[in-house]
């Protein structure tokens, strides 16, 4: 019996907040294959150059993070520019992602984003609230 794998797109912030701070719940996930998550190279290029200039990361801490978001996340290329977000301009990469790969959760801990509550279908949520919705596994 196969089980349902939830479809997610991350926001650049749960990307930092796993590497930084040791949030890494999500990413397990998709490693046990619980979770499939979509990244696009301008969420990939936003993760590390805010580790970079944000939290000093060296040379090869960059690329090692950058080779594990690309070991388990599928990697898209949004066919459309979006123009939703009118307040900060790159949430839209974000949108573009999640829209692109069929996402059926969008997770963020921006409230631009979340002000929003669903796109297309796409309900974006806190990775908290999200987490609380998955059963236990």
């Amino acid at each position: 019996m196969s089980r349902a794998v939830a479809k997610v797109t991350l926001d650049t912030n749960v990307y930092v907040s796993a590497f930084q701070f040791g949030g890494m719940r999500l990413l397990h996930m998709a490693i046990d294959g619980d979770l499939e998550i979509a990244v696009s190279e301008p969420i990939l290029s936003e993760v590390i150059r805010i580790l970079r200039d944000k939290f000093q990361w060296d040379g090869y801490r960059l690329q090692d993070a950058r080779h594990q978001i690309l070991g388990l996340a599928q990697m898209v290329t949004p066919g459309q520019s979006l123009d939703v977000v009118k307040e900060d301009e790159p949430d839209n990469r974000i949108l573009e992602c999640a829209v692109a790969a069929r996402s059926e959760f969008l997770l963020t801990a921006d409230q631009d984003l979340l002000r929003l509550g669903v796109y297309e279908g796409i309900l974006i949520l806190r990775p908290v609230d999200f987490l609380k919705r998955e059963p236990e596994r």
